[in-house]
């Protein structure tokens, strides 16, 4: 008996390692190191000294592409949130002839890289005027330009249990020098006073190239964005009273406008801005930011971005300031 458990494990081990033999590995890493310092004003909560931080990026990575065949195709990225090793991507892809099937995770549909802010982690402004949903564990169908989402729902606020999956729609149109996405996504759950919280996106982002400079931009509109699963900066939750809903309205806007210099030298200034209200406020919570960089490309791969920014936190829903921030540093980074 033994010898035949050993010549299964063996014959098992012969095939799985034959598959990844034929199998085309393309692996890559990138290993980055941010270094700012903060100067912030907390409004009403009082000014604390100028503070520096340098750290690893949670968004470094490594990872590899795999293609088995024609139809077949899949991809593992690792980060490093918190110092620790975290999945971004792990997903197998099968192009059926009329679609791809993809099971896995990987983006969300309402996640655009419209701006290559590099405070925060490479946040683009995320929580700024962004819309940016992460990573979730998904079933996702693409024909073309078209694709379509079921999603593992965001346990928000109050969170019980969910009745659904989240659902998210997109269309990407691409040109030579434009390129337009539109989405919208839906997720509803229960909090355990059995109260529906009904959440909803939807955003529209652009390109426009124009040889060696480029613009894009894009916006939000939703209903209870964060318990939708997108970050802001401002209040974006709902609150609950006995039996209903308190529902908060958003949206957010931003802009980068780029201009590449050289094959060294690039610049880029964005500007974002967001905006939640809840039903029964008294006003409204926003909140603006800026930043400009400059790209220097040491060599390929190389690169480290010099920027300066200022985040603009605003008044609260109750009226107080909330206070603002300028940063300044760079980040370095080295792709494998």
């Amino acid at each position: 008996m033994k010898r035949i458990i050993a010549a299964a494990v063996l014959s098992l081990g012969l095939v799985v390692g034959s598959t990844a033999m034929a199998a085309d590995w393309n692996f890559y890493g990138s290993a980055r190191v941010s270094m700012f310092w903060t100067d912030a004003d907390n409004g009403d909560a009082g000014d604390p000294d100028v503070e520096f931080s340098e750290a690893l990026q949670g968004n470094s990575r490594i990872g590899a592409k795999v293609k088995v065949s024609d139809e077949l195709t899949g991809r593992f990225e690792y980060g490093a949130k918190n110092g620790a090793a975290n999945i971004r991507h792990l997903y197998g892809e099968w192009n059926f002839g009329a679609g791809k099937l993809l099971v896995g995770q990987t983006d969300s549909l309402l996640k655009y890289s419209l701006g290559n802010q590099v405070y925060d982690d490479d946040a683009a402004m995320n929580k700024w005027g962004a819309v940016d949903c992460s990573r979730r564990p998904m079933v996702r169908l693409t024909f073309g330009g078209f694709q379509v989402a079921a999603i593992q729902p965001y346990e928000g606020t109050g969170f019980d249990r969910a009745v659904m999956p989240k659902f998210e729609l997109k269309y990407t149109l691409s040109m030579d020098n434009f390129s337009l996405d539109a989405a919208g996504g839906y997720q509803t759950y229960k909090t355990a006073a059995d109260i529906d919280v009904d959440a909803y996106l939807l955003a529209v982002g652009a390109k426009f190239n124009f040889g060696p400079a480029y613009v894009h931009a894009g916006g939000w509109y939703g209903q209870n964005p964060g318990a939708y699963g997108m970050a802001n900066t401002v209040s974006d939750d709902p609150t609950f009273t006995a039996d209903d809903t308190n529902d908060n309205d958003g949206y957010g806007v931003m802009g980068a406008l780029g201009f590449k210099i050289n094959d060294m030298f690039a610049l880029e200034g964005g500007v974002g801005y967001v905006n939640c209200e809840l039903d029964g406020a008294s006003d409204e919570d926003e909140a603006m930011a800026y930043y400009v960089q400059a790209t220097i490309t040491l060599a390929s791969g190389v690169s480290i971005v010099p920027e300066i920014g200022y985040l603009d936190n605003m008044d609260s829903m109750s009226g107080e300031d909330q206070g603002d921030a300028v940063y300044y540093g760079m980040k370095w980074q080295i792709n494998f």
